[in-house]
């Protein structure tokens, strides 16, 4: 939850918590100087600032002031200038960086968490995965870098005669535009690799998250990055968002399919590149042959973790006819013992939504449902006794096409159950709709379940898991097909979408040009003798 909140010129940018015995509302969750040291990271120089509010229980948590498209401007103009200098480090120095940062984000872990679940109101587990995640992320690319970015020897059209090398020439500045779901992994871990390429970042995170990657913003720092190659400035996408895709050399962006459309339009006009992970509806399924405890297990962190508010998160699970009735039981078992809380406690299985903004569109989804005819196996509904935010996991049966929920994206601990009797029809019913980001099958026989995969229109498919096995596997890409995204992250495709490809053709002895006074004639009949032998001789 955030509201605007305008402050003099002369006024405090930066209001930290107040005294609880006097404002009941109050509390000691940030201290004043710590939130200081955060956002005077943010480029603004507008004199407005953003009251942000944890969602855990309504209490402040900061003023983030607020940048203007001047501000936009400067935070370009200092990564330029700083990017200029990192690009002349050496790769050696910019992996031992990253490697540096590994050891930071692991030793500082408790912060960290702590700072995600006041912001984003998730169960302290979950939160912890972004600790996990961006380690991993870090130390993959530092170990890789060579891997990459080295300069690559290819064949020359004449054999000795001619050497080609390619580099992988930074772009310059990257706009990384990030949500509010997973605020810290999301900040950081796109950016990453562009700094390991030799370039800069201009950040606009969520503005309901923005502590989070403000953190992360100066644990960068620390680990030793130059000061003004990470810029981060706040505001609404309308506002700040247009100023990044106007200055930036790359985009990088997370959200929604709609905004990302508006991207895609804005940096196809100037040319430039962009990678976009957007929406998902994404399926789940678990086969007849599955090993049904650990396929319920699976669908409970398929469905609920972050409480659904993961972009690869399942909303849809086929179930073959035959273990039907058996996994809706164990799953309906597992969801209604978990253990929901809005606090900062390790003991909770599933925390809360964001904002109310979140809360009405997952009541809506249900309560649309259940009015035309859907059943709820468990949950349905808000708890408001846990949290200000807080909705029970919920699992639906008799979904049908016209109900919101069964093709729009709920982003909330939703799902829908159906039955399928045939694999092929299960996987034309799981394609169905505009998405393809995120899919899991559950099947003892894994090589008949990874051929299944193959025809599931999803950028990533997980066998026995829910969507850990992909997204912690940094060294493979991961992003969507069709409305959910283009572009990958992670593994090669996440760091060389950072970069140029530059071709160098060193030319010996010979030039294309007849010589010793050949005549072009003989020169072509030289040329065309020369073209057969090459491929007598197998070459490409």
């Amino acid at each position: 939850m955030s509201a605007s909140s305008p402050t003099s010129s002369g006024g405090p940018l930066v209001e930290g918590p107040r005294d609880p015995e006097h404002e009941p509302g109050a509390t000691y969750a940030l201290e004043p100087d710590h939130v200081a040291s955060l956002t005077r990271r943010v480029v603004s120089s507008s004199g407005e600032t953003n009251a942000v509010f944890s969602p855990l229980d309504g209490a402040p948590l900061a003023h983030v002031p607020q940048s203007s498209d001047a501000d936009v401007a400067e935070a370009f103009a200092r990564a330029r200038r700083a990017q200029q200098a990192w690009a002349r480090t050496s790769v050696d120095e910019r992996a031992a960086t990253l490697l540096r940062l590994h050891d930071l984000v692991l030793d500082r872990q408790d912060e960290i968490v702590d700072m995600v679940v006041l912001e984003s109101g998730k169960a302290r587990k979950h939160a912890f995965d972004e600790v996990l995640h961006v380690a991993m992320t870090a130390r993959y690319y530092g170990r890789t870098a060579h891997r990459h970015l080295d300069t690559r020897r290819h064949p020359g059209v004449m054999p000795v005669l001619t050497r080609v090398d390619v580099n992988r020439v930074p772009k310059g500045v990257v706009g990384v535009i990030s949500p509010w779901n997973y605020p810290f992994t999301m900040a950081l871990c796109d950016g990453l690799p562009a700094l390991l390429a030799g370039n800069a970042v201009v950040a606009k995170p969520d503005a309901q998250t923005m502590l989070s990657a403000l953190l992360g913003a100066q644990l960068l720092e620390e680990a030793g990055f130059p000061a003004d190659l990470w810029q981060v400035v706040a505001g609404p996408g309308s506002r700040v968002g247009g100023g990044i895709v106007e200055r930036a050399d790359y985009v990088c962006f997370t959200g929604s399919t709609a905004t990302g459309r508006v991207i895609a339009h804005g940096c196809a006009d100037r040319l430039i590149g962009c990678s976009l992970e957007l929406g998902g509806k994404n399926p789940m399924l678990v086969l007849r042959d599955a090993d049904l405890e650990r396929a319920a297990e699976g669908a409970v962190r398929a469905t609920f973790s972050n409480a659904g508010q993961l972009c690869v998160s399942v909303e849809r699970l086929f179930v073959a006819d035959q273990v039907y009735d058996r996994f809706v039981e164990r799953f309906v078992a597992r969801t209604q013992a978990m253990t929901l809380g809005a606090t900062l406690d390790w003991d909770n299985d599933m925390g809360s939504l964001i904002s109310q903004a979140q809360l009405d569109a997952v009541v809506h989804h249900v309560d649309e449902a259940v009015a035309k005819g859907a059943r709820v196996l468990t949950g349905g509904k808000a708890r408001p006794d846990l949290g200000p935010y807080m909705y029970e996991p919920t699992i639906l049966e008799g979904v049908t096409p016209d109900m919101a929920c069964f093709q729009d994206e709920t982003f909330g601990p939703v799902v829908s159950l159906y039955r399928f009797h045939d694999e092929a029809d299960a996987v034309a019913r799981a394609n169905e709709g505009e998405y393809g980001l995120n899919a899991a099958i559950y099947s003892q026989d894994g090589a008949r379940a990874r051929t299944i995969a193959r025809y599931v229109k999803a950028g990533t498919v997980n066998i026995n898991e829910a969507f850990g096995a992909t997204f912690a596997s940094i060294d493979a890409p991961m992003g969507g097909m069709r409305q959910s995204g283009v572009g990958r992250r992670q593994g090669a495709e996440g760091i060389l979408r950072y970069t140029e490809t530059q071709s160098v053709a060193t030319q010996r002895l010979l030039r294309f040009a007849p010589v010793l006074g050949m005549s072009d004639e003989t020169y072509a009949k030289v040329m065309t003798a020369n073209l057969r032998l090459m491929k007598k001789l197998g070459r490409a």
